[in-house]
């Protein structure tokens, strides 16, 4: 998993350097142009409303629903949209699924760090499954309990904190 908090470089370099079997989980954040080479490699690109729209740009659609397909016909594979309390959306081009994950209903305290959290969880899970829309579903809900605490690494929960939701 990879976010764009390192150089673009080297992320390029990541990709080029890649075994044939890994899976890259790109988080665009903070977001900026990604070259072709970049995007073709994602398997999910990871995207919060702000950085979808600044990636499709004046093409961006209405919402999410929009996005999602208008993403994948950059390159990625599949792509993971984070929409704060209503979830995400995962749309896989392998298998044309389009997936909206209901967040559980929680008493958010602190967002710092949510976002960290889903990615990692997302990014943790495929490594273990290769169900995109069952690692969103995991993601959603450690991000979820993410919010319950204060602070950004401290604030990440365990399994037994998630199952628990």
């Amino acid at each position: 998993s990879v976010q764009l908090e390192i150089p673009l470089d080297t992320v390029a370099e990541t990709v080029r350097g890649r075994g044939p079997d890994t899976r890259l989980v790109l988080n665009p954040s903070p977001p900026a142009p990604l070259p072709d080479e970049v995007l073709a490699a994602c398997d999910p690109l990871v995207v919060n409303e702000h950085e979808a729209r600044y990636i499709l740009g004046e093409d961006a659609g209405e919402g999410p629903h929009d996005w999602a397909p208008a993403l994948l016909a950059l390159g990625p594979r599949s792509v993971v949209i984070t929409l704060g309390a209503a979830g995400a959306l995962a749309a896989d081009s392998r298998t044309g699924s389009l997936d909206h994950l209901v967040s559980p209903k929680v008493e958010a305290v602190d967002t710092t760090g949510a976002g960290d959290a889903f990615t990692a969880a997302l990014a943790w899970r495929l490594g273990r499954i290769d169900d995109l829309r069952e690692a969103a579903a995991f993601a959603v809900r450690v991000g979820a309990a993410a919010v319950t605490a204060r602070g950004a690494q401290e604030s990440f929960p365990t399994l037994e904190e998630v199952d628990a939701l």
